[in-house]
């Protein structure tokens, strides 16, 4: 029932050991997703404070690290006015020969990094539009309620991944009432149900839905008790996630808890149970593992597996 502890463990698929660095699963998906001539990042965070990288793919290094987004484009990813494509053109060629000669002698992997990220930043640039979800028809954003923040961040998520970004990660908060839960979920659910349904009514409609997991996870559940102030606490006996599209077999069901729902009495998963399942859902082998420097490290832990009910 701890937010910081649920949220590692939810996202990372392990527990937080001392010393030990984890990456998330949108670092995951993208390493082990990656479309290597794909010029947008593999791993979006909406919202995210306008194109900052997140410190969250750990061994698997910065290349598979978060972006941020929420949209717009992302800050400072337009040509300087004062800068003509030509002079643009002719700086990045003279910075590309100085780069090379430093690498004849001292080439490092984080010069081949720094080198890497200013090419993809380039790249980043010439489709920046992505970005916009202001370039979408009227109707489509009337669809997603595209006035409220969450309607904007699902229409975002659906440009960034039509556009062949692998992993989009978005939040909606304010859940953690504990005081008014019943006035304040009023709020909060109407507001995601229309950026949720549209956006998967959307991928639908585009034909992704066969090849896009969606997922809707918290970091734990709400006590089944009400308390004084009229709010729900706490909970991380028994509570439920939703999973779709991608190889998620549809209206399939797995676990229960009971009457009250205090406890899961059948089929319990935990979260690394989830992790696999979410890797398998899109079609990896969740047993597999990733080299890093010469080291085979699982994609998730070896300990668990997928929830194989939920697999087609």
């Amino acid at each position: 029932g701890d937010h910081g502890k649920g949220n590692y463990h939810m996202q990372h698929g392990r527990q937080k050991m001392p010393g030990v660095s984890l990456p998330t699963l949108g670092a995951v998906c993208a390493k082990a997703l990656e479309v290597p001539n794909n010029p947008l990042p593999g791993h979006i965070r909406i919202p995210g404070g306008g194109g900052n990288r997140g410190n969250d793919a750990a061994y698997l290094g910065p290349r598979y690290a978060s972006i941020g987004a929420g949209g717009k484009p992302p800050k400072n990813s337009a040509r300087l006015k004062g800068l003509t494509e030509a002079a643009d053109e002719l700086r990045n060629n003279f910075r590309r020969r100085v780069n090379d000669r430093f690498a004849l002698r001292r080439r490092t992997a984080e010069t081949d990094a720094y080198t890497y990220n200013y090419e993809r930043a380039l790249q980043l640039m010439e489709r920046r539009d992505v970005f916009d979800v202001s370039k979408e028809p009227a109707k489509v954003q009337n669809m997603y309620d595209s006035g409220s923040s969450f309607g904007r961040h699902c229409l975002t998520a659906r440009r960034m991944l039509e556009a062949g970004v692998t992993f989009a990660y978005l939040s909606h908060s304010n859940y953690d009432t504990h005081n008014e839960n019943f006035n304040f979920h009023l709020e909060q659910v109407g507001e995601f149900d229309k950026g949720f349904s549209a956006l998967v009514g959307d991928l639908d409609d585009r034909g992704m839905l066969d090849s896009t997991l969606i997922v809707v996870m918290s970091e734990f559940g709400r006590t089944p008790k009400i308390n004084k102030y009229y709010g729900r606490d706490h909970w991380g006996n028994a509570w439920s996630i939703c999973l779709g599209g991608g190889k998620i077999a549809r209206g399939a069901v797995v676990g229960k808890t009971n009457a009250n729902g205090t406890k899961v009495t059948d089929r319990e998963v935990s979260f690394p149970h989830l992790f696999h399942t979410y890797l398998a859902g899109v079609g990896l082998d969740s047993s597999d593992t990733f080299d890093v420097g010469g080291r085979p490290i699982p994609m998730a832990d070896p300990a668990f597996g997928p929830i194989d009910e939920l697999i087609t």
